[in-house]
């Protein structure tokens, strides 16, 4: 039967068991294997379609079978599926890392990229071959056989530590809870965080309130509790994950960062960071640390500035002296800053929640993809998904009707699913006349939201609205992909251009036009007031200083670290951070510890954003500046968005990612475009 080999476009969830995934994997293994010793004896003539399309061809099924077990131990996860797992990571790893290293494997493509110049090919397949063969060099191809087999063991370490590290971070978030029982402690806490809390301890069997480490408990807990000692509680358990006993990330991250500097120095580059950005638009890790090192100066001043008008402002509630305030502790400063914006804005963001429930958020924000960028998106059968919450919708091209993919929606957090937010894809469709017809794409979008309480409907915060939207940008980047060549489509960019697409659609949150369109309240169907409106626009930038020196403290935290290892391993790791970071970190009674040991985007996979959590920042540049041009031709524009479509969504990696930009703005990046949304400079 070998359900994970199938190839069916709807796929059929409930036969992806456990059971099945070793069985499947080695056989999808073994014909991995044949393929590539069938390209690598390969004999002249060399063309195209034997060696770098035989190639992808032939690691197709394996590709698409682990997809799926990565997957469900992302959102399904159980022991029987971690073992299983976790039983074919080792030979998946060692297997996709000697593909690079193959001797006879890179002989041919090496003759086959001499070669061919003279075959009769697309700008968009000679872009692979080069791209490809950077790929193999990058992975080790050309070291000498010793180098190369340590090369192959490295990855494989890589991927067995990661995930260990992924799954750390999952059980010592699930292995904390707390229950309240007097409800004199939740003082502050809406009614929202309430009535999830007590929903929560219901499902449970517990009597009062529960509350979590996943998102949708802590933040409200630490943005409302008045109680100082139950807001000290949850941040001392948050920040205490994957630091302590059998959930312990703190060795793992250390051969990590060993093997990865290892890798670098294997294949000739002097660190880590260096290796990641070589063929990103930052092009080094320096040039990736100066980027936001600059930013950092132009709004230093401002980010010192909130801090201080924090602390005055909590000592003035207190009746204490505000000239010289004592320092905050790092569990009250959500709260204060909260209570802050409410005194300045009249804001109050739960005030909003009524009018975000999330089937209106979503459906709002499908009709302003359909108007913007030429699709249309039907729901469908959604009984053959792999959990009840996921929906099923199908996307077309509105003009030509033409199916350009389809994609599932997991948006509520479980025990058994990973934190955060995310978007992946399950199949890429043919795009290319000389292999057959057409065939659409499928993706995913995952996310951990609020999820709905008792009979009323899943309210969310305008974050999380955002965050619905942010996904959906990496989502289209997928199924508007027009490339040729699949393994150039959608998000296969380089990192620091794949935010590009996905912040982006973050801007449709903030203007009235299209807020309009997702924002209804769950009972009247009334648009927000445009008291409330102008009440969230107003506090849009309260402090945006502060919001961004966070973003550029993680970025300059991950490349400091890929830099500077192993030297920053003579010390303790927190001493480090603690040390590069002093500048970029608030002053608190309570010494903060860093979070790169429940910090996902840089260890739960062999590189993932590792080295590359600059690009978030680099890419707001981008969508800050780009942005401005729907703001000048219509944010509803269906010009402009149709030209956003082709020129960038459909391009994928066809194209240098500065020339793609180039095409849709007509000029280089405006580097001040992102401080001046922000508020920060004129």
């Amino acid at each position: 039967m070998h359900p994970f080999l199938q190839n069916d476009f709807h796929i059929k969830w409930a036969t992806l068991t456990p059971d099945h995934i070793e069985t499947d994997i080695d056989k999808a293994l073994n014909e991995a294997r044949s393929a590539v010793d069938a390209v690598a004896a390969q004999q002249p003539p060399l063309t195209y379609a034997n060696t770098i399309a035989a190639l992808d061809q032939g690691l197709d099924t394996l590709n698409h079978a682990w997809g799926l077990v990565s997957h469900l131990d992302s959102v399904n996860n159980s022991p029987e599926l971690r073992a299983a797992h976790n039983a074919m990571l080792p030979k998946v790893s060692e297997f996709f890392a000697s593909i690079p290293l193959n001797e006879a494997l890179w002989e041919t493509l090496k003759a086959y990229g001499v070669e061919s110049g003279t075959e009769d090919l697309s700008p968009t397949k000679h872009r692979y071959i080069k791209e490809t063969l950077a790929d193999f060099r990058e992975a080790g191809a050309d070291l000498p056989p010793q180098q190369k087999k340590r090369s192959s063991e490295i990855q494989s370490q890589l991927a067995e530590l990661t995930q260990k590290y992924s799954e750390n971070c999952l059980d010592g978030t699930n292995a904390w809870e707390k229950i309240v029982t007097d409800e004199k402690q939740l003082s502050g806490l809406p009614k929202s965080a309430l009535d999830a809390a007590r929903q929560s301890a219901e499902q449970k069997g517990a009597e009062g309130w529960r509350f979590t480490l996943q998102a949708p408990s802590y933040i409200p807990v630490m943005t409302y509790a008045d109680s100082d000692a139950l807001r000290k509680e949850v941040w001392s358990a948050y920040s205490a994950i994957g630091r302590s006993g059998e959930h312990d990330n703190r060795q793992l991250v250390r051969q990590i960062l060993d093997l990865r500097h290892e890798f670098a120095w294997l294949v000739g580059q002097e660190n880590f960071a260096n290796h990641v950005t070589e063929r990103r638009m930052a092009a080094s890790g320096q040039a990736a640390l100066d980027f936001g090192d600059e930013i950092f100066k132009k709004v230093r001043d401002q980010f010192e500035k909130e801090a201080e008008q924090l602390r005055r402002y909590k000592a003035a509630e207190e009746g204490l002296p505000i000239d010289h305030p004592s320092l905050l502790e790092p569990w009250e400063v959500g709260y204060w800053a909260e209570k802050q914006r409410k005194a300045s804005y009249a804001f109050d963001e739960e005030a909003l929640r009524p009018y975000f429930p999330i089937d209106r958020v979503i459906s709002g924000m499908y009709e302003i993809a359909q108007q913007i960028f030429g699709l249309r998106i039907e729901e469908r059968d959604t009984s053959k998904v792999w959990h009840e919450e996921v929906k099923f919708y199908d996307l077309f091209d509105s003009e030509t009707n033409e199916h350009l993919g389809s994609f599932y929606a997991d948006w509520h957090p479980r025990e058994s699913k990973r934190g955060g937010a995310w978007m992946n894809y399950f199949i890429t469709g043919n795009r290319d006349p000389s292999v057959g017809e057409r065939s659409p794409h499928l993706g995913l979008i995952c996310g951990n939201l609020t999820p709905a309480v008792g009979d009323q409907p899943a309210l969310l915060t305008h974050r999380e609205v955002e965050t619905i939207f942010h996904e959906f940008g990496h989502l289209l980047h997928h199924l508007c992909g027009d490339v040729e060549v699949k393994s150039l489509n959608g998000v296969n960019v380089p990192w620091d251009f794949v935010e590009l697409p996905s912040q982006i659609m973050e801007n449709w949150c903030w203007e009235r036009e299209s807020l309009d369109r997702i924002a209804r309240h769950h009972e009247t169907g009334d648009t927000i007031p445009q008291e409330l409106f102008d009440k969230l626009l107003a506090a849009r930038n309260y402090m945006k200083a502060s919001a961004n020196v966070r973003q550029l403290a993680f970025g300059k935290m991950d490349l400091e670290l890929h830099i500077h290892w192993p030297d920053s391993a003579e010390e303790d790791l927190d001493s480090f951070v603690e040390n590069v970071l002093q500048d970029y970190s608030v002053k608190y009674k309570t010494q903060t510890k860093s979070n790169i040991f429940n910090f996902s985007h840089l260890f739960s996979s062999p590189t993932g954003y590792a080295a590359g959590y600059y690009s978030y920042k680099w890419a707001e540049v981008l969508d800050a500046d780009a942005f401005t041009r729907f703001q000048k031709e219509g944010i509803l524009n269906a010009e402009t968005g149709r030209e956003f479509r082709i020129k960038i969504l459909a391009k994928g990696n066809s194209e240098d990612p500065a020339k793609l930009y180039k095409d849709f703005m007509h000029r280089d990046p405006d580097p001040d475009a992102l401080l001046r949304r922000d508020g920060l400079i004129p």
